[in-house]
């Protein structure tokens, strides 16, 4: 079964894309997943991919999202020293 994340803050959702579009250096967030694959020399394709191993969807997965929140402790480090 799919586990799926709910955004607590629906407005965030543009801000979040456009933080996933910049950590993975793509054009868009929806396509960011598909190149980190394809980086990382997996088959994902748009659609069904019960095929991959839990393993490799794990991969793409957490790349994105580390990337993503290792960029939101920077920008609050960054700001928490502005302030100081």
């Amino acid at each position: 079964m799919a586990r799926r994340n709910k955004i607590l803050i629906p407005e965030a959702r543009e801000g979040l894309d456009r933080l996933k579009a910049q950590v993975t250096n793509s054009m868009s967030p929806e396509n960011a997943k598909y190149e980190v694959a394809k980086e990382q020399g997996i088959p994902l394709k748009k659609g069904y991919n019960g095929e991959i191993r839990a393993k490799d969807a794990g991969k793409i997965g957490g790349s994105i999202g580390g990337n993503m929140v290792r960029e939101m402790v920077k920008m609050a480090e960054q700001q928490l020293n502005k302030r100081q």
